[in-house]
């Protein structure tokens, strides 16, 4: 889901100045700073998968850091699909199509298949915190009848989804992201995703990628409902009883790439890889401890 930018240490201009290479460099990140904000499909954003959650929102902090004189509202709508896992720890994929939306009013205001309707309740020139409304989809045991039959279903359940971004420097973007997400129904628990991310050489105006690494903790109602094996699920599935506590859930590392065709039309792509932790990855209704997910969508901005 969705700042064409040349990392430090790219070096475009050699023979150049060091004030002309910080001012192209400035310059190629406040050109791309608009089309971050376009994300990568989401049809199943607040549901567990390899996707970190960092990219949910790649590139967004830095629009203000680097072109702080925006339009008011600024709108991007898209579709595109996903290949990711049945459900979390599953070894048989799936494909999934849904919308790209991403809608934001005065840096105050937003919606987005990624981070949800929220609002940044507090910010300066290169942090913000928000809270937001999400959705999560949970888990159906007919996403793989044999795997899940017996475990019941986690229902979907609306998210509060509290989340903080910090980026070093122009000089040095590096972006830290920490989400906090309640669930109100659901598994409901808590779950915390901490991230970092930057930009890549080879960015540049049209083009631009990031990579970083995340981290997920959970606590024991969220570990439970997604990894746990009650006496009853455990008669009627044949899984033996598994009680998953609270702590790391997992780790993974993820690329997020963006190309203009021109000012308007865009292509988005993602991809991840996560490694399950702790007692998730000692569960008995996990097929693997590690899966990977890919998406691809096509955008328009406004």
């Amino acid at each position: 889901m969705p700042f064409a930018m040349r990392s430090a240490q790219q070096r475009t201009n050699r023979t150049g100045t060091t004030a002309s290479r910080h001012t192209s460099r400035r310059a190629a990140l406040a050109a791309a700073a608009c089309a971050c904000a376009a994300l990568a499909p989401r049809a199943q954003a607040q549901t567990p998968s390899p996707l970190g959650e960092w990219q949910y929102s790649a590139g967004i902090p830095l629009e203000k850091l680097f072109q702080p004189n925006r339009p008011d509202l600024e709108a991007r709508l898209g579709v595109g699909t996903t290949f990711e896992p049945r459900y979390d720890g599953s070894d048989r994929y799936h494909m999934l199509v849904g919308p790209s939306i991403d809608v934001r009013y005065k840096d105050i205001l937003f919606g987005s298949t990624g981070e949800g309707f929220g609002v940044n309740v507090l910010q300066g020139q290169n942090w913000r915190m928000s809270v937001a409304a999400a959705y999560d989809l949970g888990r159906r045991a007919h996403d793989d009848p044999t795997r899940l039959n017996g475990l019941g279903n986690i229902n979907p359940a609306p998210e509060m989804k509290i989340a903080g971004e910090y980026v070093v420097s122009k000089d040095f973007p590096l972006v830290f992201r920490a989400a906090f997400t309640r669930s109100f129904g659901g598994s409901n628990g808590w779950t915390a995703d901490l991230g970092a991310y930057m930009p890549l050489p080879g960015s540049n105006e049209t083009f631009y990628w990031f990579a970083g690494p995340s981290v997920t903790f959970a606590d024991s109602n969220y570990m439970q409902s997604w990894f746990g094996v009650t006496p009853q699920q455990s008669v009627a599935s044949g899984y033996r009883q598994y009680n998953a506590s609270a702590g790391l859930k997992s780790a993974g590392f993820g690329i997020t790439m963006v190309y203009f065709v021109n000012k308007h039309w865009f292509v988005s792509a993602d991809g991840a890889i996560k490694r399950l932790l702790g007692s998730a990855a000692h569960s008995p209704i996990i097929q693997t401890k590690t899966g990977g997910v890919c998406d691809v969508s096509i955008n328009y901005q406004f």
